[in-house]
């Protein structure tokens, strides 16, 4: 007799993605991603359109997770979904869904803490971390630093006190001009721009954790200053500003890594959340575990940004342990780790 295959179905809904993978024995099968553009035009994600667009996307993207793993609906083991953080109307269709679904199937519920299901991306392929391990979760809702002792044992011992580093990154593109999302640009034009051309100040904050609201009002100021004597100076200066705002961001996300990682003695070192796909960061990490013998883990692309492969994960973890939730779970907008 062979061993039986546990398939979990996940559903991701916290923000503007739809994403469902279905998962079987720890091994993810799928990831499917539906997203929104409805956003861009407004320079932001607007929290009622995303939850219609969720309710919209659901139905076939789930339906494309199981076509695609070529599994029925009666063949599954489990139901997860992500009860947190994220946006409220946005999770409540995730969550109303999974519940009717669990439901009607008679199968158990997982519920997946969004943050702790970026750090467990690292599951998803090789290499994986041993644990302990640190991870820095950066994105444009987090900034936190975690030490984690297990895949359901994990501990923030730093975290942003204001603003979250990609929500700084998006918020400094929209001074200089630059269209929802910003970050991602920022990344590609620093690539020709001189990170030190412009110096902008880092944020010293106590013991682990961090601040990012300090950099946007000092960008803020410095253009208001330049524009009076030179109003072209962003369209002529726009890769060596985009250099020096990412340049001034890592320093402050590095500075605090290389001080958790002395603390803590641990040389595994992980970075998860949408803000490491910024190729900058990657290198500045990459350069630093050479330089401190870390080894370094970084997640493909695809499970950087929210996507259900890691919910699937996490809700794999959970499923070992028989750690299921009830029928009269709610989402909650906020959550720690």
């Amino acid at each position: 007799m062979g061993t039986k295959t546990n398939y979990i179905l996940a559903i991701e809904s916290s923000c503007d993605e739809t994403s469902a993978s279905v998962i079987a024995n720890g091994k993810v099968l799928n990831n499917i991603i539906a997203t929104q553009s409805v956003h861009e035009k407004y320079g932001g994600v607007v929290p009622e359109l995303a939850s219609r667009a969720h309710q919209e996307n659901i139905v076939p993207v789930v339906q494309e997770a199981l076509d695609s793993a070529s599994i029925s609906k009666s063949e599954l083991s489990a139901i997860a979904f992500t009860r947190g953080p994220g946006l409220m109307g946005a999770l409540l269709v995730g969550v109303s869904f999974a519940k009717a679904m669990a439901q009607a199937l008679d199968i158990p519920l997982i519920e997946v803490n969004h943050m702790q299901a970026h750090v467990l991306a690292h599951f998803i392929e090789d290499p994986k971390p041993t644990f302990p391990f640190l991870c820095l979760t950066v994105s444009g809702g987090h900034t936190q630093l975690v030490k984690v002792n297990s895949a359901l044992d994990m501990q923030v011992i730093g975290e942003t006190r204001d603003d979250a580093v990609g929500e700084a990154f998006d918020k400094t593109a929209k001074l200089l001009g630059l269209p929802y999302p910003g970050g991602p640009l920022i990344d590609k034009y620093a690539k020709e721009g001189n990170p030190k051309a412009f110096d902008f100040p880092v944020t010293r904050m106590p013991n682990l954790d961090f601040s990012f609201s300090g950099i946007k009002t000092a960008v803020l100021y410095f253009l208001k200053e330049q524009l009076q004597g030179n109003p072209d100076f962003i369209q002529e200066n726009l890769q060596d500003l985009c250099a020096s705002i990412q340049y001034t961001l890592i320093e402050m996300l590095r500075i605090k890594l290389v001080q958790a990682a002395k603390e803590t003695g641990i040389r595994q070192i992980a970075i998860a959340g949408g803000v490491s796909a910024n190729s900058g960061l990657r290198k500045t990490l990459e350069l630093e575990a050479k330089k401190r013998n870390w080894e370094l883990f970084i997640p493909k692309f695809e499970y950087c940004t929210d996507n259900a492969a890691m919910i699937a994960m996490a809700a794999h973890f959970k499923y070992l342990e028989g750690d299921f939730s009830s029928l009269e779970v709610t989402p909650l907008a906020k959550m720690k780790i």
